[in-house]
């Protein structure tokens, strides 16, 4: 099903508290924003946030923070992500994709065996410029608005690291040269797709747009993970008939992670009552005989079992302490 399929969701009459974690698997046409809010209407979330925008072009894993969990969505923000692309070789859009105008064609394509040779001259560090079709901003104005009135600025390459470059399916032509091919690749953030196949296009002395990209993971979290709109719909309905559904019913039905799932790869600390007076406003607190912990370690801290927060070790032996960095709020947790 198609977000144009799905009913539409009304303003929920009154907003709530709810903390979590989406895993969506985005449909094609819905921008990141598009997907937040609707998820946030379909849960009657008062607050919610994503952790990096996904094409509305592409598909895959985007995961939506609701409530609290928005605290602590920059680990996603900043880790590697894994796509797969497909690639068409021989014409270039001014967007880099299959939704821009061709603007460049030609008959050279490459054959198998350059695609598979120059992968190795685009892997580990490098650098890339942004394309233009993107929601940079230059002087407040995104990139992509100044492309559609046909200007064009100077932008400024950016680092990205790039691994596991392996290409598949690879189509070709009565001459054995490639039309189309699927390119998975774990990337670094800020690294534009787009930009990486034409990039490797002139290399072999081609061009090239994509027709398809798939997000297949973010850090930790993969597609088999995430639901699809409908499935969201479908569970939301099931458990919505005694009224607005709990985050634990929620949680239960594999329809929202915990607050804490983003940062379960972090040691557990389980503190004492005493020292979540000190944690609760924000000061920082001895840790205590049992709570060993590595010193500059970040933790997700807990009392009597609930998540409360992160924070960071600081020292070692007995003057060990922890000081709070992020805290949900009192109310919610």
């Amino acid at each position: 099903m198609s977000f144009e399929d799905l009913p539409v969701i009304p303003r929920p009459d009154s907003w709530r508290n709810l903390d979590g974690v989406v895993l969506l698997d985005k449909p094609v046409g819905l921008t990141s924003n598009q997907a937040l809010q609707w998820c946030r209407r379909l849960f009657a979330a008062n607050k919610g946030g994503h952790t990096g925008t996904l094409d509305p072009f592409a598909t895959g894993v985007l995961p939506l923070c609701l409530g609290e969990a928005t605290k602590f969505s920059a680990d996603l923000l900043n880790a590697d992500k894994t796509y797969l692309a497909t690639v068409r070789f021989g014409q270039r859009t001014d967007t880099g994709d299959l939704t821009g105008t061709i603007t460049e064609t030609t008959d050279q394509l490459p054959t198998p065996e350059q695609l598979h040779s120059i992968l190795e001259q685009f892997t580990g560090d490098s650098e890339q410029i942004p394309p233009m079709y993107s929601a940079l901003k230059r002087d407040g104005q995104p990139l992509y608005k100044l492309a559609r009135a046909g200007i064009e600025v100077e932008r400024q390459p950016r680092k990205i690291h790039l691994q596991d470059l392996v290409w598949s399916a690879l189509e070709t032509d009565l001459a054995g040269r490639v039309v189309t091919a699927n390119l998975s690749v774990r990337c670094s953030k800020g690294t534009y797709i787009r930009t990486l196949a034409e990039d490797i296009a002139v290399a072999v002395g081609s061009l090239a747009h994509l027709v398809a990209l798939r997000r297949t993971r973010v850090g930790d979290v993969s597609l088999e993970g995430c639901k699809t709109l409908e499935q969201l719909v479908t569970g939301v309905g099931k458990i919505a008939a005694s009224g607005n559904p709990s985050d634990e019913q929620l949680i239960h039905a594999q329809l929202l992670k915990p607050a804490d799932f983003l940062v379960k790869n972090l040691p557990q600390l389980e503190i004492t009552d005493q020292q979540a007076i000190l944690c609760r406003h924000g000061n920082p607190f001895k840790a205590e005989a049992g709570q060993t912990l590595a010193s500059g370690a970040t933790v997700r801290i807990y009392l009597a079992g609930r998540f409360i927060g992160v924070g960071q070790v600081d020292g070692s032996g007995k003057d060990q302490k922890i000081q709070p960095v992020r805290l949900v709020s009192t109310s919610n947790s």
